[in-house]
């Protein structure tokens, strides 16, 4: 088993909220997770997609009402987004009997029905948390390489060769978009969401051009923008914003976009191995994304991230605003002897940001100037974690 890192966070929200989300994508681990905690103390688990689980909440009140000394974990919650206005009922019937946390866990596959529901009814009764597929913490530093490949998705990364893992992946994309897609609701054909899902694969890490996509799914632009609302929703998907704030110079205005997990831009690009993947042209900007995403889901709460782009050609990879105000450059190359462009330093003349590092494959670290320092990812998330 691999000790996830929101383990420690999870059980200290549970203990001092009456309700926690847990987010994140089908299969990313949020049902094992739940279990574990719930092995170490009196607990319920509820299946939302079992008919006889659904059944026990014919009189979902009453029912755990009953419960309420056990943790109680409700699984796929948006399948019962009516539920919502009961818990909200007893929360509030527990704290005033002095139950101020540990009552309901909630799971649920994506952030879209989830959020609307919760905000409806249970503002400050709830805190939130994201499980994400397995980041460059969690594994050992020789897997890096599998991480990358094969994505964090358990089953992928621990599958025993690279063709399961790949099958895994397919099934995933496949099953996703045949039965989850419509569960939230979203009338699209499950092919015309894979082709714009591909499309997004084959710019990944670019800059996003809704006309060029539109175009090439023969949809109009508000179509093209309601199917990115759909993965960025799903977590499947995520748009990394522009520096936005005046610096006196022409900013690029247009986000980045890429596919979250690397293993899925893969599978969707029909790259089932290290060669493969070498040989193709999204080499690079699978690296990118790889690194963006890691770095993103280990920055501080209350970090801003942003890519930073002029007109003139002045660019930085990844801007984090950490709490406080401090600024952090970015830049990622896939080279084991990576050097900086002008534009990097121009850059960060603009930004005067208080830190400056290269990502780059490598283990070892070493000053690349007086101002900037290399290192490999692993070791830039644990510092990244360490001001949490």
């Amino acid at each position: 088993m691999i000790k996830r890192r929101i383990r420690d966070k999870l059980d200290e929200s549970i203990d001092h909220s009456p309700a926690v989300g847990l987010l994140g994508p089908r299969q990313v681990g949020k049902t094992t997770l739940a279990l574990e905690i719930g092995a170490t103390r009196p607990s319920l688990y509820l299946d939302l997609e079992s008919p006889a689980d659904r059944a026990k909440l014919a009189d979902a009140g009453r029912y755990l009402a009953e419960h309420e000394d056990e943790l109680v974990i409700l699984d796929e919650v948006h399948r019962a987004p009516e539920i919502f206005q009961i818990l909200r009922g007893l929360i509030d019937q527990g704290r005033r009997r002095g139950k101020a946390g540990g009552r309901f866990l909630l799971l649920g596959s994506a952030s879209v029905e989830l959020l609307k529901q919760s905000g409806e009814s249970l503002a400050g009764r709830i805190s939130y948390l994201e499980l994400t597929p397995f980041d460059a913490t969690e594994v050992d530093g020789d897997r890096m390489d599998r991480l990358w490949i094969r994505g964090g998705f358990p089953a992928s990364f621990l599958a025993a060769n690279d063709r399961i893992s790949l099958d895994w992946r397919e099934d995933f994309i496949r099953t996703y978009l045949e039965r989850d897609v419509p569960q939230f609701g979203s009338r699209i054909p499950a092919e015309t969401l894979r082709r714009f899902w591909t499309m997004l694969a084959h710019h990944q890490a670019g800059m996003h051009n809704a006309a060029t996509l539109a175009q090439g799914l023969g949809v109009d632009g508000k179509t093209v923008a309601r199917y990115l609302d759909l993965l960025v929703d799903l977590l499947l998907v995520r748009r990394l914003s522009p520096w936005h704030r005046n610096v006196g110079k022409r900013l690029v205005k247009s986000p980045k976009v890429f596919v979250r997990d690397s293993g899925l831009v893969h599978a969707l690009l029909g790259l089932g191995n290290k060669e493969q993947l070498l040989g193709h042209p999204v080499v690079g900007p699978s690296w990118e994304s790889f690194v963006l995403e890691t770095l993103l889901v280990l920055a501080p709460r209350g970090t801003e991230a942003n890519f930073y782009r002029t007109a003139a050609g002045a660019e930085i990879d990844l801007v984090l605003t950490l709490p406080g105000g401090k600024l952090w450059a970015v830049e990622i190359k896939r080279s084991s002897a990576p050097k900086l462009e002008r534009g990097f330093h121009l850059a960060c003349a603009d930004l005067k940001p208080a830190k400056r590092f290269v990502v780059y494959p490598g283990d070892d670290r070493f000053p690349l100037d007086a101002k900037t320092e290399v290192l490999g990812l692993a070791e830039l998330g644990k510092r990244l974690q360490a001001l949490k």
